[in-house]
């Protein structure tokens, strides 16, 4: 990994802004390294797209095709589960000393918990791509305008970004890996008990009244909404305001529990 060496007249940002590029490359290549991770990260969500489509689609009615309503799901799972990730990857640096290398070289020390954040977002964008473009070959036909594309990869980035954020803190938090991976269960539940697989009024008045209020759907529905037409109502707001407060919470709590663990 090459870090920025200060030189005479750079500005103190360019330094950091290297730093952050830096350590983000370092996450990237080291996910490279990680064949059976990297594989299974692309595999399982284009394994589950199979396997809820030709295997359950045919039993579950939405009042539209099957393929189009799971697919904004798939790609919410697939992003849960791939910055899920982070936790690991962040407990794994702070268990076998990686960090304290990072303390001892001339670099910004947010770049250490940016740098995982950044690299999941990369990852699961390039896992949202696949998913897509394996949905388009079982006849996935969006019919989004360029504009709304761009605003569905925009509300997943913002997902993503959530999620890695929160994970983030949950290893710095963590012991060892195998308590960062625990840690994280209830953030790939999520997808599950939303609108992802199923529309909520099919569920247990119970479990309905969860399923349509917990942050995943929101999101979930303005990506469709995007993508396919579908009504979204009041989600996209929901989604933002859900996706920047779990973001904000994330970063401040990771930040926070760095500088202690970093101080002793």
């Amino acid at each position: 990994m090459t870090l920025a060496v200060p030189t005479a007249g750079m500005h103190p940002a360019r330094y950091a802004v290297r730093d952050h590029v830096a350590v983000t490359g370092r996450n990237l290549r080291r996910m490279v390294r990680s064949p059976d991770a990297l594989i299974l990260g692309l595999a399982l969500p284009v394994l589950l797209l199979v396997l809820f489509v030709y295997v359950f689609g045919g039993a579950i009615a939405t009042g539209t095709d099957y393929l189009d309503y799971v697919v904004p799901g798939i790609v919410l799972l697939s992003a849960s589960f791939g910055a899920a990730q982070t936790a690991v990857s962040v407990a794994s640096d702070m268990q076998r000393g990686i960090v304290d290398r990072f303390r001892s070289m001339p670099i910004a020390r947010s770049a250490v918990l940016t740098g995982h954040v950044a690299a999941s977002l990369i990852r699961n964008l390039a896992s949202t791509a696949v998913v897509i473009a394996v949905a388009a070959l079982m006849g996935f036909r969006p019919d989004a305008t360029v504009v709304e594309w761009a605003a569905a990869l925009g509300v997943v980035a913002l997902f993503v970004l959530a999620v890695s954020s929160v994970s983030a803190a949950l290893g710095m938090l963590a012991g060892n890996e195998e308590a960062a991976s625990g840690f994280t269960f209830f953030l790939l539940f999520l997808p599950y008990v939303s609108s992802a697989f199923v529309p909520p009024d099919t569920m247990p008045g119970w479990l309905r009244g969860f399923a349509e209020h917990q942050p995943v759907t929101p999101v979930i529905e303005t990506v469709r909404g995007l993508l396919t037409g579908t009504p979204i109502g009041t989600s996209g707001l929901l989604a933002v305001v859900w996706c920047g407060a779990f973001t904000v919470t994330g970063l401040v709590a990771a930040t926070a529990v760095f500088r202690r663990r970093t101080a002793q």
